[in-house]
């Protein structure tokens, strides 16, 4: 992965105590380019929030999920036409099937926690 990336964080909040929001907060902070998305808010921490996967035209790096494995089951075809380079299965949001989809497209993925990822240098 290259040092800047695009990170797209599927379930993206503006409640500052979501890890979903510390995430975009601490990824702008490592100077990652930032594309929160959420179907109910307009902005997170200041940034336009896209409504949906499809609504990103840009390459991918990272997606990062902090939505549960019912959601992501029901978005695995967005998420394939998005094509990150990598995802990131936070706690609470591993999925087999979602799993076993990137696998068959190609797309690397790891469980693992963004927060600890970006702390460790190992984002």
């Amino acid at each position: 992965m290259s040092a800047v990336q695009t990170v797209a964080v599927l379930g993206a909040s503006n409640n500052p105590e979501r890890h979903s929001n510390m995430a975009v907060r601490r990824l702008r902070e490592a100077g990652h380019h930032v594309i929160p998305v959420n179907p109910a808010l307009p902005a997170v921490e200041g940034l336009p929030v896209a409504k949906s996967l499809g609504e990103i035209k840009e390459p991918v790096d990272t997606l990062t999920l902090y939505v549960g494995p019912q959601r992501s089951a029901a978005m695995i075809g967005e998420i394939l036409r998005l094509a990150p380079k990598r995802v990131i299965f936070n706690p609470g949001t591993e999925s087999a099937e979602l799993a076993t989809a990137l696998d068959r497209a190609g797309i690397s993925h790891v469980e693992g926690c963004t927060l600890v990822m970006l702390q460790a240098g190992q984002f």
